[in-house]
């Protein structure tokens, strides 16, 4: 069957914040599955702040997208066709579709997808790479313990709202970083954390501090930027950051003004003792069964919780993503495209 596709694909390369002229929408024919392959229609699509790394030609971790390709991201697809023995039509998968309705795919790399394990959309955020995300940085970087504290930037986000969860499961003190009362609330009333700070508040810094009596003893940086600042001089002896994210910086195109602050953090880290430590994901993709039982099992016993930011159409995907590096987005932002 050949189908009309619509699909996202990258104008050009946003020096700064990116813009609608960024982006384009265009539409295509899909060919039908050959021997091996699978017709895969999106229902679901992730937008993730990674993304916006992938639209710069910087060398990173992971190829950039060229000029011309469909956004890369990650989606939950539905099989349509199958020529492949492994996939039949109905199946649902996780796949790397990418911004588009519908996509080919010789079926490596999907994974099948069982709704009885949670509602489709979660598994691109709290059984997904979001999840995955905070469960491995915090356990294996992070390493928290009881008593101790541990805060965590963009805390009403995907990967922050699951962290201070798990922090609070493993016996330590959960402190949320977010930007505005509503997502602070919902952090202390909703999801159990023992405080929430609002970093839009003229009196941040002491009001991280406040809240952190004893110190910092983890801290999941999503952040950077001024939050950082913030939380540098409140860090423990060995504190330990897991460095995930970096948004404040995503859409600068040059280096922030002001003196170098290398010198300061340097030796913070010498007379403090600190672990800083980068990673991406799948760096730890031998715990993703252990990262299935454990959060799939404190899910369904109602012992974390996730919240979802749902946009409704793959061409309202540009703004969203761009709202999103703003922190517009309030949970975990996913696009319904079918």
């Amino acid at each position: 069957m050949a189908v009309v596709n619509r699909r996202i694909v990258l104008a050009a390369r946003p020096h700064g914040e990116p813009k609608p002229e960024h982006f384009r929408l265009e539409e295509g024919r899909t060919p039908a599955p050959q021997p091996g392959e699978v017709l895969l229609r999106t229902r679901w699509l992730s937008l993730d702040p990674y993304m916006r790394g992938r639209m710069s030609a910087a060398k990173s971790y992971a190829k950039p997208v060229e000029i011309g390709e469909v956004m890369v991201g990650q989606t939950v697809s539905e099989v349509v066709a199958s020529e492949n023995p492994a996939f039949a039509e109905g199946d649902l998968v996780l796949a790397n579709a990418g911004w588009q309705e519908f996509a080919v795919s010789d079926g490596s790399g999907l994974r099948r997808l069982d709704p009885a394990d949670g509602a489709p959309s979660q598994f691109l955020g709290i059984l997904g790479m979001p999840g995955m995300t905070a469960y491995t940085g915090l356990l294996e970087i992070g390493r928290p313990q009881p008593k101790e504290t541990v805060v965590v930037a963009a805390a009403a986000g995907p990967v922050g709202s699951l962290v201070g969860q798990i922090a609070r499961i493993k016996g330590a003190r959960a402190v949320g970083i977010a930007g505005g009362a509503e997502k602070c609330a919902y952090l202390t009333e909703t999801l159990g954390f023992d405080a929430a700070v609002d970093h839009r508040a003229n009196d941040f810094p002491d009001a991280l501090a406040r809240a952190c009596p004893d110190g910092i003893d983890v801290y999941f940086e999503n952040v950077g930027g001024a939050v950082f600042d913030a939380v540098l001089p409140l860090l423990n002896d060995f504190a330990r950051v897991p460095v995930c994210g970096l948004v404040a910086g995503y859409n600068l195109s040059e280096l922030p003004s002001g003196p170098d602050r290398s010198p300061v953090l340097m030796r913070a880290i010498l007379t403090k003792r600190l672990t800083l430590r980068g990673f991406i994901v799948w760096d730890f993709a031998a715990m993703q069964d252990d990262f299935l039982r454990d959060v799939g099992g404190w899910l369904r016993a109602g012992r974390v919780k996730a919240r979802e930011d749902v946009v409704e159409g793959l061409e309202n995907a540009p703004a969203a993503f761009a709202g999103m590096l703003k922190g517009a987005n309030f949970g975990k932002l996913v696009v319904k495209v079918a």
